[in-house]
């Protein structure tokens, strides 16, 4: 059995406990391009020789190539913020104003580790003038993920990190590429509408686009395209060009309780190249 590997943050929808399934529906390919990288378990997760990782997030990617090209240095300086005496309120509020202050990439990505191991419940959100502002966690002891570190270092070595819109990155898939979409996601009522993790609102609009951006990349290149979302009427319209729709059920992993997580429907489009 393959040993699966933990993404080194908390991700609020993140892949790995459905890392499996969506690798089932993966084809084999060159490269693997994921628009909405995330916190990347289903690059850690997956076997291509190289891949190109995209996300909205410019505070995720500088993080990501600082981690690809210093790991070690990264690890020692990260380690030291991770203190006990930083695991309280007051410590928490004034590092998180130290992090919306400062224009340093490497001390932003340092404390942008802190912050998502520290803040509430693997949430990454901003306000609309690009200030962090996640809540204080309480947890009693955060942990430090360096042997996460260490094998997303030294897997980021096949990989090409970018910040950009998705439209740019599909405009960058060439024949035998393999895309995997995890954009955020539907919202499953009408007050479940979050804004977006980066201050980006990803509505309805964007969600019918990603969904024809899928159907044209395979259309005109080999190229295949899966997608995730929730499983609605909406989702199930809009990814109506699929070649494949599979249906899942999966436990939700934002309630900080465990035994108010109710599961819910997941829906995996795939997009086969017509050629």
């Amino acid at each position: 059995m393959v040993k699966k590997h933990r993404a080194f943050l908390k991700w609020a929808g993140g892949k790995y406990t459905l890392s499996d399934v969506i690798n089932e529906m993966l084809p084999k390919g060159d490269r693997l391009v994921e628009p909405f990288v995330g916190a990347g378990s289903i690059f850690l997760n997956s076997d291509y020789d190289n891949y190109l990782l995209n996300d909205i997030n410019q505070d995720l990617i500088n993080l990501y190539q600082i981690i690809q090209i210093k790991p070690e240095q990264f690890i020692e300086d990260a380690k030291r913020i991770f203190d006990p005496k930083n695991n309280e309120a007051e410590a928490y509020y004034h590092l998180r104003a130290e992090f919306n202050a400062s224009v340093d990439k490497y001390y932003r990505s340092l404390l942008f580790l802190y912050l998502n191991r520290h803040g509430y419940n693997g949430l990454c959100r901003y306000n609309k003038s690009g200030g962090y502002n996640v809540p204080f966690g309480k947890y009693k002891k955060p942990y430090f993920p360096e042997a996460e570190l260490e094998f997303f270092s030294e897997k980021a070595q096949k990989a090409q990190f970018i910040c950009e819109g998705y439209r740019q990155t599909f405009a960058r898939a060439q024949d035998n590429d393999v895309i995997y979409c995890d954009p955020p996601y539907v919202p499953l009522s009408k007050t479940a509408s979050f804004t977006s993790y980066a201050g980006n609102g990803f509505g309805l609009d964007e969600q019918a686009d990603l969904a024809n951006a899928a159907e044209e990349v395979s259309s005109e290149k080999k190229v295949t395209v899966l997608i995730s979302n929730h499983d609605t009427i909406w989702t199930r319209k809009i990814y109506q060009g699929a070649n494949k729709r599979k249906a899942i059920k999966v436990a939700r992993t934002i309630s900080q309780k465990a035994k108010s997580r109710k599961k819910v429907g997941e829906l995996l489009a795939l997009y086969r190249p017509k050629k």
